[in-house]
């Protein structure tokens, strides 16, 4: 990993700074992608993009830049993209700064506060080796205070064709993965989290990471198109099957690894949305169901584990207890309570409830035994 560190002044940084809106920012003479396509949009407050400008007047230091090398021999921003922004629509005209009592653009600063501000040097690492060196590095520059998360870091590091297009199908505003996965999907767009999950549910199709899914098809824009079309897939399933009665509880499930499994995902069909509105509306109802996201989980694999069923409390297993004479309803041995386990006589799933009369204390070696019958 090659890593060197540059003086740029604020005079060559501002060179053919221009906004192209959805085709990127660039500066530096154009050679510096400021917002590459993976890059969240520009949101600093006035106030935080006040006092960039501030501590550049004050020649006070701003925190070091990251560049990525390409291998064209441009750059683009890694860290440092919004006191970038904010540095450049200062200087061409974007706004005004509060000097004492008046407020001054750029263009009528004083000669002397303007080459002061031309020549403020701004501290830039430039960054360049392979895609699994720029990986671990960028994850350690991110402990010390790097604003990118681990989807940014990633789009950085394998930025190409596919990373590039896919910004159109996940991260933008409006997209249709960000209307509909607002549904499903934790997270927001812009922040590249639906693009995250998308790509942790495809790659785990395959086996694979999320890091070696995108080094594989970097170079590839329509593997971002077979992407989108296979979580368009995952949301059609999941609204062709439920009814939206738990809309709240579907947010954030694991809905594309179920998807994955041919058995989950061809256990049900259109024809049963009727049958499945009438098991969750029991479920939901059911007062020893204590967790109803779990619910669509359970309909899917069958495992109650998922529904987090009530348990006996103290009261009803000290009663109990009292009722068997301290001894365990299996081997009639006596036990201290601590030493016994609240057991369903009739089990939750063959319509048993959580109730002293369906309530029996077995030890725990024959709560156990039990278990695995």
């Amino acid at each position: 990993m090659e890593i060197e560190l540059h003086k740029i002044k604020i005079k060559d940084l501002v060179v053919g700074y221009r906004d192209d809106g959805e085709g990127g920012v660039f500066g530096y003479g154009g050679r510096l992608d400021i917002r590459p396509p993976y890059q969240r949009e520009f949101i600093y407050p006035d106030k935080k993009r006040d006092l960039v400008i501030d501590s550049v007047m004050n020649g006070f230091p701003l925190n070091a830049m990251y560049w990525v090398v390409r291998d064209d021999g441009r750059y683009e921003v890694l860290d440092g993209q919004q006191r970038t922004i904010s540095i450049c629509q200062y200087a061409t005209g974007g706004f005004g700064y509060r000097l004492g009592n008046n407020m001054f653009s750029y263009a009528s600063l004083a000669n002397d506060i303007k080459e002061k501000f031309d020549n403020y040097e701004l501290l830039v690492y430039f960054c360049k080796g392979a895609d699994t060196e720029k990986m671990d590095w960028f994850k350690r520059i991110n402990v010390a205070g790097m604003e990118l998360n681990e989807q940014e870091i990633r789009n950085a590091v394998y930025a190409g064709p596919f990373t590039k297009k896919a910004k159109e199908y996940f991260s933008r505003e409006g997209c249709i993965v960000s209307v509909i996965g607002a549904e499903y999907l934790n997270g927001t767009a812009k922040r590249q989290d639906y693009l995250q999950t998308a790509l942790d549910w495809r790659s785990q199709k395959d086996g694979l990471s999320i890091d070696t899914f995108m080094s594989n098809v970097k170079n590839d824009e329509n593997e971002a198109e077979k992407l989108h079309s296979y979580i368009r897939a995952v949301f059609t399933w999941i609204e062709t099957i439920f009814p939206t009665i738990l809309q709240r509880e579907m947010k954030g499930l694991p809905w594309g690894l179920w998807y994955n499994d041919e058995k989950i995902r061809d256990k049900y069909t259109m024809a049963d949305k009727m049958d499945l509105k009438m098991k969750m509306q029991k479920l939901i109802e059911d007062d020893d169901v204590t967790n109803q996201r779990g619910i669509f989980a359970y309909l899917l694999t069958g495992e109650d584990k998922h529904l987090n069923i009530r348990q006996f409390d103290f009261k009803q297993k000290r009663k109990k207890y009292e009722i068997q004479g301290g001894k365990c309803a299996k081997c009639e041995k006596n036990f201290d309570m601590k030493e016994m386990d609240g057991d369903h006589i009739t089990p939750w799933i063959e319509g048993g409830k959580t109730e002293i009369e369906n309530l029996q204390l077995l030890c725990k070696s024959c709560n156990r035994t039990k278990g695995k019958r």
